[in-house]
């Protein structure tokens, strides 16, 4: 009965890939992230839910080869003189956020009535947050990059770390208790491992990962791409990093973190992005079987036996080391709303606490019951990440940029009024200034305009689509208003304002696209300008060029097209955006017409014979013109 449930058929493959297909679409529909998308969808087909799968475990020791992936495309960013540079958070900041955690969480365990080992180990592993969860939130809200991104990937690599420390202590109270009878457990006929040998082993490991990875992947990346095929460089890819964590667990620290040092050590291979793009197929679909395997292993039959210490546990916990969180972020230096946002992504249990606490229960600090109770709390937590972040998204006020050496746009008098300073509109005032043309800039983004200070640009802080920050930038007194936004919605509306309010001045208008194009002509802008128009012709032109055509040639060319192109607008703005389509060149072969037999020949010269004929005889006014005989 074991052999039939652990299996895994056809059916069963069918049956992941539809509840990924279905759930994690409506989920990200519904704004609440792929990753409870897959939770739900992992307990709906569970053992506890439509009973599709028997035994979790057996995909979850494959699935975990998604967040070793994972590791291994992060560790591909970071740079070693990035990560260096990042020391202070990793041992500063991520050790500072394990002890006082750790230590709160433990006094909430002791609260509950848990004995002091069941308490400690149980907050240790609740400390050691989701690096699946929290990286692909991170990814999917493009924040990794961020400093405030950087710094969370710190505090996970030091919790990825504290795995090592951690579970020698589950050893040592496994064997203070003279428990560990379980499997795998250390009793007391056979002694665990001492602590200064699993470091040593440890420390030999990172070193021989660092020293293969120095000397020897390059060599063996340029032999692979050198004599083997697109396939035998997945397989290396695939290779160096489940070798890497694979030398990582044989010394005592965890898969994820021996990917990661072997995508620090390739980072700056001329092979990254190769094997950048080999991994990442595998990265996604192992990483989202890992989330369905996840919700599979909650237990609902102990949520519904426990379901009040369990409740009870997961706020408890959640809130503590939230409250911790923030208190240590702040300490830190961060600021307000990057402690409550690193609070909400980090106040959960993660993947690394089922490991935690099988040890714990091989050893005979936990007791059945008290894993599965932890299990459940650390699986809701998870579960409940990405509603606390989308919650604390909506109640958080949106960030207000410093105005520190900003001034706002007040009773400016410039000839010119130019809405938008982006790349669009810097060149555009580059040919008013070199006549001398009094010019007034205004633009909402403040970086750019502290950026445009440094290069000389006096740029006002305004947002063009309100009347009265119209009024105060001087398009009342201006002779033309030049809208050179980037947002086609925000120009309509400045477009509107200004045709309005102040018909006199000139307005020049910075165009989309196409159907851009045609909105502004309908709203009244005389000659709407397209952004890319004129780099693309001119792209063209440097083509030909180099390809050898003649410069008379090249210049009839760009000129037929821009004809064509003026033509087709022509048609455009009178029939939609469907018309003039004869007009536009396909690259879809055109078939040749078939030759004409000698009596289709003879028939066409008598049709043309006729014809001159007709044209040449007097008719009477209205008088049909005769139709051509068809060939």
């Amino acid at each position: 009965m074991a052999a039939e449930s652990s299996s895994l058929d056809l059916g069963h493959a069918v049956a992941l890939l539809a509840a990924a297909v279905v759930a994690v679409p409506l989920f990200r529909k519904l704004g609440l992230g792929a990753v409870l998308g897959y939770l739900c969808a992992g307990l709906l087909i569970g053992p506890f839910g439509l009973a599709l799968f028997r035994d979790p475990e057996a995909i979850l020791h494959v699935a975990e080869l998604g967040v070793v992936l994972f590791l291994f495309l992060i560790g591909l960013e970071m740079r070693p003189a990035k990560l260096w540079a990042l020391r202070r958070e990793i041992f500063g900041l991520g050790v500072a956020q394990v002890l006082a955690c750790g230590a709160l969480l433990s006094g909430v365990g002791l609260l509950f009535g848990w004995p002091p080992a069941v308490a400690v180990i149980g907050a240790m592993g609740f400390v050691l947050s989701s690096t699946a969860v929290i990286m692909k939130m991170l990814d999917e809200r493009g924040e990794t990059a961020t400093p405030a991104g950087q710094r969370a990937v710190s505090v996970l690599l030091l919790e990825d770390l504290s795995i090592i420390p951690l579970l020698a202590l589950v050893a040592f109270l496994g064997l203070a208790q003279g428990a560990g009878t379980g499997p795998g457990g250390g009793g007391a006929s056979a002694a665990p491992q001492p602590a200064w040998q699993s470091i040593a082993l440890a420390l030999a490991v990172v070193a021989a990962v660092i020293a293969i990875g120095r000397w020897a992947l390059n060599p063996m990346f340029r032999i692979v791409a050198a004599l083997g095929g697109r396939e035998v460089m997945t397989a290396a890819a695939l290779l160096v990093v489940l070798g890497a964590a694979l030398a990582m667990q044989w010394g005592g620290l965890s898969m994820a973190m021996g990917a990661f040092l072997a995508g620090v050590l390739l980072s700056e291979s001329t092979f990254r992005h190769q094997l950048e793009a080999d991994v990442e197929p595998f990265r996604g679909i192992l990483l989202g079987l890992f989330f369905l395997s996840v919700g599979m292993s909650l237990d609902l039959a102990v949520v519904a036996r426990e379901w009040r210490l369990v409740a009870a546990g997961v706020a408890a916990f959640m809130l503590v080391k939230g409250l911790g969180i923030y208190a240590i972020a702040r300490l830190f230096g961060a600021a307000h709303r990057e402690s409550l946002q690193r609070a909400a992504l980090f106040a959960q249990g993660g993947e690394f606490a089922f490991v935690l606490y099988a040890a714990a229960l091989a050893a005979g600090v936990f007791d059945p019951r008290a894993a599965a109770v932890m299990s459940a709390i650390v699986i809701f937590s998870m579960a409940l990440t990405p509603l606390v972040v989308l919650l604390l998204d909506r109640l958080l006020p949106r960030p207000v940029p410093s105005m520190d050496g900003i001034e706002e746009a007040a009773c400016l008098t410039g000839r010119v009024l130019i809405i938008g300073f982006g790349r669009f509109g810097q060149v555009v005032s580059q040919p008013l200034l070199a006549r001398d043309v009094d010019v007034s800039i205004i633009d909402a983004d403040v970086d750019m305009i502290r950026a445009a200070a440094r290069f000389g640009f006096k740029v006002y802080y305004g947002d063009g689509s309100r009347l009265d920050v119209l009024h105060a930038s001087g398009a009342g007194r201006a002779d033309a208003i030049l809208v050179c936004v980037d947002d086609p919605a925000a120009a309509d509306r400045i477009v509107e304002l200004a045709r309005h309010e102040f018909p006199l001045a000139k307005l020049h208008v910075r165009a989309f696209d196409r159907g851009h194009v045609l909105r502004l002509v309908a709203a009244g802008v005389e000659q709407p300008v397209r952004e890319t128009f004129e780099s693309a012709v001119t792209f063209g032109e440097q083509v030909l060029r180099s390809l050898g055509f003649a410069d008379e040639l090249v210049a009839e060319t760009m000129d037929d097209v821009r004809r064509r192109d003026t033509e087709r607008l022509g048609l455009q703005i009178a029939g939609g955006i469907a018309a003039g389509r004869a007009l536009l060149r396909g690259n879809l072969a055109t078939p040749e017409p078939a030759p004409l037999t000698r009596p289709q020949r003879e028939t066409r010269a008598l049709n043309d014979a006729a014809a001159d004929v007709l044209e040449e005889s007097p008719r009477a006014a209205g008088e049909p013109r005769e139709e051509r005989v068809a060939p």
